[in-house]
């Protein structure tokens, strides 16, 4: 997911430093339970016993004719600095610094992510803030690429670093597809499953938080709004939601109901766009949460252009576990919610659903189909 890409993405500089202990090895791409991280570490000199390209690598072939140099500065997760003032030599040399940073999966211990493998707070494992402490002082512009396997904070670097992409785990073509991203020959269009976090105890790291998990709930002097919300996501092109329509004020609790928006591409390129709607239960008998992802469509639209987007929204998909503990479909009034994210949602309406509590199972609707 492309967070920002500042002034500097896509990428048009000739030299570049590419540093960090992410850049040029190919198993902070693999998941815990990959062949690579599960099973070789037990093979020494084995090999990764499948073909991955390095981000490094990938970026000597996406970037033919640009000056690359590599240092990694420091380890994944150990203490050592001895690297550091290689890697802050490289990037103050650069026209422009790549610092890939993360994770290497493993289990039970043998990794920064994965199962067995939990952090205490949510900072970059080992040095790896450090090392980009001292990257962003060398007044080089600092593109942070984020390969993790877990929403780690990035408040430190926020407004400093002159560009940021979250890579998460991409597998074996993500050197190509990040690389592809930094250069602009790939349109990003991925949105955020989970929240980053601004500060390293930052909470909740889910955007269904009940009520008093918001910023204007009263109940603590700390913030918890996340740095990136649920379903964030930038591209090189720009975007803009409105004029909602849903097509009934009143539905019964078994009934259906279409919310419409226009979605138009605002920026100089064809992007695509993942249009989100949310709905909020207003009075419910348990507490629920203040919105909840409802339906979601990936749209491409060329420069200049614009689509509207139906949303076909049945009754089934307000159910929630009910006090009896069983789910339900309970009337009354709930806020529809349309934009790009769980904090950009500029079209709000309302619908009410009537008639009597409606108990569901196994067989109620669980997609909201659009068009």
């Amino acid at each position: 997911m492309l967070l920002e890409p500042g002034s500097t993405l896509p990428l048009t500089a000739r030299s570049i430093a590419v540093v960090g202990p992410c850049a040029d090895d190919p198993r902070t791409f693999m998941g815990c339970y990959a062949f690579p991280n599960h099973v070789i570490p037990r093979h020494p000199g084995k090999g990764l016993g499948i073909e991955v390209r390095s981000a490094l690598d990938a970026l000597r072939a996406e970037f033919p004719d640009a000056t690359i140099t590599h240092e990694p500065g420091c380890d994944v997760r150990d203490g050592d600095r001895d690297g550091f003032g290689a890697a802050v030599a490289a990037a103050r040399d650069a026209d422009v610094c790549l610092a890939f940073v993360g994770d290497r999966a493993g289990l039970f211990g043998h990794g920064t992510s994965g199962e067995g493998c939990d952090a205490a707070d949510l900072r970059l494992p080992g040095v790896q803030q450090d090392l980009l402490d001292e990257l962003l002082a060398t007044g080089t512009p600092v593109v942070v690429v984020v390969v993790s396997g877990r929403p780690y904070a990035l408040g430190e670097v926020h407004g400093r670093a002159a560009a940021l992409v979250q890579a998460f785990m991409p597998g074996e073509e993500g050197g190509s597809a990040i690389a592809g991203v930094l250069s602009g020959r790939v349109q990003p269009s991925g949105r955020l499953p989970v929240q980053i976090p601004r500060t390293p105890g930052g909470q909740p790291g889910t955007y269904l938080q009940p009520p008093l998990g918001v910023e204007d709930a009263g109940v603590s002097n700390l913030d918890p709004t996340p740095l990136y919300p649920f379903g964030y996501g930038r591209s090189y092109t720009s975007f803009s939601v409105d004029d909602l329509r849903i097509s009934d004020k009143e539905v019964p609790t078994d009934g259906e109901f279409a919310v419409t928006v226009r979605l138009t591409n605002t920026g100089p390129r064809a992007g695509a766009e993942v249009v989100q709607l949310y709905l909020r239960d207003v009075v419910a008998q348990v507490t629920r949460p203040v919105r909840q992802l409802t339906g979601f469509a990936r749209v491409e639209l060329a420069a200049g252009a614009s689509r509207d987007v139906t949303f076909r929204v049945h009754a089934d998909r307000t159910a929630f576990t009910g006090r009896d503990l069983t789910r339900i479909v309970e009337p009354g009034d709930f806020d529809v919610l349309v934009g790009t994210s769980a904090a950009d949602l500029p079209c709000h309406g309302t619908v009410r659903l009537t008639g009597p509590v409606r108990r569901v199972g196994a067989g109620r609707r669980l997609d909201t189909p659009w068009s």
